[in-house]
């Protein structure tokens, strides 16, 4: 595959992560994977200025609106990463996960460990050579509940 090709297919898989992630540009984002350096420069070509890399972000705090996660590695690895990074986010976060489909993952274990960390898969759709999954915390879906009853 040729450097052009390359970074079309790159561009497909951030755009589709955005979209899934329905979010503002003012959302802070963080980004997982290893072309985490890569999608930052995508994102704040396209607008996105409030973005971080797992290497740039910091202390976990609950500071986050959205995780976009690239993955190409074992479903056990993502888990473990998975694990670490919900503590970057807020309880109204998104997560969209892309995962190569070479790597073929079980989708109820993944829809299982999004479920253990308080996610619920919303969306998913086919971007590229993999698979991309939108999941929002089940903590924002319950503010959401509470704020209608409250009205």
């Amino acid at each position: 595959m040729n450097k052009t090709t390359s970074i079309a297919s790159g561009d497909r898989i951030i755009e589709t992560m955005i979209e899934l992630a329905q979010c503002p540009k003012f959302h802070r984002i963080i980004l997982a994977g290893p072309e985490g350096p890569h999608r930052l420069f995508e994102l704040h070509r396209h607008g996105y200025r409030r973005v971080a890399t797992t290497e740039t972000c910091g202390l976990p705090r609950n500071q986050y609106d959205v995780a976009l996660v690239e993955w190409q590695h074992s479903i056990k690895a993502l888990a473990t990463t998975l694990d670490w990074l919900v503590h970057f986010l807020t309880p109204a976060s998104v997560a969209v996960i892309w995962i190569n489909s070479s790597e073929s993952p079980d989708r109820r274990k993944l829809g299982s460990i999004l479920e253990r960390l308080g996610f619920r898969i919303e969306a998913g759709t086919r971007c590229g050579n993999g698979l991309a999954i939108s999941a929002r915390r089940l903590e924002a879906n319950q503010q959401a509940v509470v704020a209608s009853v409250a009205a």
